[in-house]
């Protein structure tokens, strides 16, 4: 199993993984082009990809869904209050409702949803699996729940949200009213708060945690760092390596088997 995540950001998030066979894309948040260019970058056909996994409606998680689903024929795989935020997408080829917390299968991935706390319709979290090794995803969240966290312990590789430095927020330049939708129950993750989180569900067998979503004015890849390794060293999990998504450029590939 290997993965990239390809953009993360408040411009763009899209994660890559690949299992035996298939080929999956979560969230299409940059466009066709930037993703084709990305996908290449990598070694990737784009023309190999399998399936379209959006775990919510907001235009940094849609905003090349439509035009990439309809250049390739992709599947879709989508609930039903997310697919109703996200008309601005235009018609889709082929459209999997899944369900919220039920299980389904993604040619040979298998694919477990759960909900967490954001400001959307339905936003989920996921898991994916493959031949006994797991990767779970959670980023845009507010707060951290018993729900999250059982889903995520004892997976191999975690893609988590280390959105803001509190201090930074707060001392930042943003209005007043977006400081509290960003530190609120269904906003983002600070990261003390992903710490906390990444601390919960670390397992021994957790080899790769990558810090997503990080805000570029709130936050700095030295602080979200810090706050990472500081939670596994705390939990003796010093094997673990701990990669920085960016915006602007894919992360290497990481393979796991």
């Amino acid at each position: 199993m290997r993965f990239s995540v390809i953009a993360s950001g408040s411009s763009g998030n899209m994660v890559f993984c690949e299992a035996g066979s298939t080929r999956l894309i979560i969230d299409a948040g940059i466009t066709a082009r930037e993703t084709e260019k990305r996908l290449t970058a990598l070694g990737i056909k784009p023309s190999s990809i399998d399936g379209l996994i959006i775990t919510h409606e907001h235009l940094d998680h849609v905003k090349g869904a439509g035009s990439l689903a309809r250049r390739y024929d992709l599947p879709v795989f989508v609930n039903a209050r997310t697919l109703d935020g996200m008309k601005a997408a235009g018609k889709l080829p082929k459209v999997l409702m899944i369900q919220t917390g039920v299980p389904f299968s993604a040619g040979e991935i298998k694919v477990n949803s759960f909900t967490k706390c954001h400001d959307a319709g339905d936003p989920i979290g996921l898991t994916l699996s493959f031949n006994g090794v797991r990767i779970g995803i959670a980023t845009d969240l507010g707060l951290s729940t018993r729900l999250v966290e059982d889903r995520l312990k004892g997976c191999d590789a975690l893609i988590v949200e280390f959105n803001h430095d509190e201090e930074m927020l707060e001392s930042g330049p943003y209005p007043w009213f977006l400081k509290k939708r960003i530190r609120g129950r269904e906003g983002h993750l600070s990261n003390t708060q992903a710490g906390g989180l990444v601390g919960e569900v670390s397992g021994d067998n957790l080899r790769y945690l990558v810090l997503a979503h990080l805000s570029k004015i709130n936050n700095v890849p030295e602080k979200a760092m810090e706050a990472a390794k500081r939670a596994l060293l705390e939990r003796g999990r010093n094997k673990t390596s701990v990669l920085v998504a960016q915006e602007s450029a894919p992360i290497p590939m990481v393979e796991i088997s």
